[in-house]
């Protein structure tokens, strides 16, 4: 099998769905023993201790709680995210990611659409 470099491997990634990145983060879980999300979220902090107090540019918008009302933040999901009716529900129970490198004003105006429809939304 040949080897893949950095960039092919990012250029694959952009071809995928959220689902099949969430898919690829769960085998490489399974694979190697370790969750490859956390060394990524480790790896954003580090560069932002000498940035200093500036807001970073692109954010990512995750879901915390589905809420008492999961059936209309599922539906809220699909409408933003594009994707089907399962992968929703998979991201509104599995706690996942909805939107990754968005612009802060665009991330605010998800994390209000889902708060009022009852979830427990996190901004990264």
């Amino acid at each position: 099998m040949a080897k893949l470099n950095k960039e092919d491997f990012i250029n694959s990634l952009k071809e995928m769905n959220l689902l099949e990145i969430k898919e690829l983060v769960d085998a490489m879980k399974e694979e190697f023993g370790v969750d490859p999300s956390a060394v990524a979220v480790a790896a954003p902090a580090a560069g932002a201790a000498g940035a200093g107090d500036a807001a970073p540019s692109t954010v990512t918008v995750s879901i915390a709680d589905g809420g008492a009302a999961k059936v209309q933040v599922i539906k809220v999901v699909k409408d933003i995210t594009g994707l089907g009716l399962k992968e929703s529900k998979d991201i509104v129970d599995n706690k996942g990611v909805v939107k990754e490198n968005i612009p802060a004003a665009e991330a605010d105006e998800i994390k209000a659409k889902l708060e009022e429809a009852g979830a427990t939304v996190e901004v990264k």
